[in-house]
């Protein structure tokens, strides 16, 4: 499945970008398309959205595009099971709307039905509390087939105005605190109860995930970071009988001591460092906490010899597609953003490191707010070029495909293999 880098002279519809390209999924398309321009729920859509049920939104790491923390479904499946998270987005944006008709909740574009979806249900152990009155539900959540766990969701970053530019993190922090109560940092002992009454549903989970924003303290920058991820991972850990289980750690890129430290002293067995944009100047640019304590160079080395310790395809990033082609600084045409990215995702994947995508949202409490994203044809051609890099150096991503995370559209490919 490869596709020829030329773009189109203006943006193509939905109904023209699956007729350009007939082999990608259409469904894997559809729900790249929702994340690209969000979704708004309608008073009867919300109705049917019951708390006893379904799994409503509330604990997420970043915040929405309309800037609203009401309890709204989180995500919904598709007819052929593809996961979709959700942002809600206010209707003068041109957002997918989920609607109610005839007693069915279905996608509705320009007032034509498009497909009938499902809101996630929640897991058991969302009605319970950990013993220092704690909601789990704010201790973890819960993806297609993983536990999430924010252990902080502060980035300090922010302390130094270094944060990326299209996160919120700080900014929802603020509004989770005050309208949700939710604890900024977590406790080890409520993460190890959480995690003991969530493995209670047979089959509903098969890896555990954690990611918090980066705490460059230390006497080595980050070693406080990696003193909490260890204290978090080992509570993690008391529900397992083997040495390993299987997780993924979403966090800064460390030095090869301090990830060996990680490695030998808990049962995480994927890494992943997110370095956001695949592009030396850019980085610089967008996420420059990230570029003042590790590095562009320096982060990609890092992601390099992380291999040595975790093995080829056990180690990966995350981009956020879209950004490379921000205003001002970005880069003016899809064609040439979407080589460089590859090229640089093809350099990392000659060395066993892939990589995935997630769509850019520019949220309201970002410093990117306002702009807009890239065209449903760009993220179609990057999610294939991504896929087709991990087939040509044999990478399996099964840490962070459809049925672990459902957030990556390229990774959501690998259901073809």
């Amino acid at each position: 499945m490869s596709f020829a880098l030329k773009q189109q002279p203006s943006e193509l519809s939905f109904e023209e970008v699956a007729a350009k390209y007939p082999q990608f999924p259409r469904l894997v398309m559809l729900k790249t398309d929702i994340q690209r321009r969000g979704v708004y729920y309608t008073d009867r859509a919300l109705s049917v959205a019951d708390p006893a049920i379904h799994q409503l939104a509330g604990t997420h790491i970043f915040g929405t595009r309309d800037g609203i923390l009401t309890h709204r479904p989180e995500a919904f499946i598709l007819r052929d099971g593809t996961s979709v998270l959700t942002s809600p987005t206010p209707l003068e944006e041109n957002p997918y709307i989920v609607d109610l008709c005839d007693g069915r909740l279905v996608l509705l574009d320009k007032g034509q039905e498009i497909e009938e979806i499902e809101y996630w249900t929640k897991p058991d152990y969302y009605n319970l509390t950990t013993s220092t009155g704690v909601p789990m539900s704010h201790v973890a959540s819960a993806r297609p087939q993983r536990i999430y766990i924010m252990p902080s969701r502060y980035c300090h970053f922010w302390s130094d105005n270094q944060g990326c530019l299209f996160c919120d993190i700080v900014n929802n922090l603020k509004q989770q605190k005050s309208e949700l109560d939710l604890p900024p940092k977590l406790k080890p002992r409520d993460v190890a109860e959480t995690i003991k009454e969530a493995l209670k549903e047979p089959g509903r989970f098969t890896a555990i995930c954690l990611t918090s924003g980066s705490d460059f303290h230390g006497g080595v920058p980050f070693d406080t970071e990696v003193d909490y991820y260890i204290e978090i991972l080992q509570a993690v850990g008391e529900n397992f009988k083997t040495a390993k289980f299987p997780s993924q750690l979403i966090s800064t890129a460390f030095t090869e001591k301090q990830l060996a430290r990680i490695y030998e002293q808990t049962g995480i067995l994927s890494y992943t460092p997110d370095i956001e944009v695949l592009n030396e100047k850019l980085f610089a640019w967008i996420c420059p906490g990230k570029a003042r304590w590790v590095g562009y160079r320096e982060w990609k080395q890092r992601l390099i010899r992380a291999v040595d310790i975790f093995d080829r395809g056990y180690v990966n990033t995350c981009i956020v597609a879209g950004v490379e082609l921000a205003k001002p600084h970005g880069f003016t045409d899809e064609d040439e953003a979407l080589k460089a990215v590859l090229e640089e995702a093809e350099d990392l994947a000659s060395h066993g490191v892939s990589t995935v995508y997630t769509v850019w949202v520019p949220r309201p409490g970002s410093y990117l707010r306002g702009q807009k994203n890239a065209s449903l044809d760009y993220y179609v051609r990057l999610a294939a070029g991504l896929h087709e890099l991990r087939k040509k150096y044999n990478l399996p991503i099964d840490h962070d495909d459809y049925r672990r995370c459902g957030n990556h559209p390229d990774s959501d490919l690998g259901r073809l293999l």
